[in-house]
């Protein structure tokens, strides 16, 4: 009787395991696209507010090479 109750509660681990990968799965892909969403409308306000399209390290790299005289 002991090993039916061990078999059930192994099957019960398996499958509520398995549902959370899934989970964990769907919540990366969603994370992943939101966080391409938030680059694409960061490149798009940085173009309106002419900061340039070339990126934040292009601009960091420009200032500290770049001399005023």
């Amino acid at each position: 009787m002991g090993a039916v109750c061990s078999c059930i509660a192994s099957i019960f681990q398996a499958i509520g395991s398995c549902l959370m990968g899934i989970v964990n799965a769907i919540g990366a892909v969603i994370m992943f696209i939101v966080d391409g969403i938030i680059a694409v409308f960061d490149i798009i306000i940085g173009c309106l507010t002419c900061q340039g399209c070339s990126g934040r390290g292009m601009r960091r790299r420009r200032r500290g090479t770049t001399s005023v005289v």
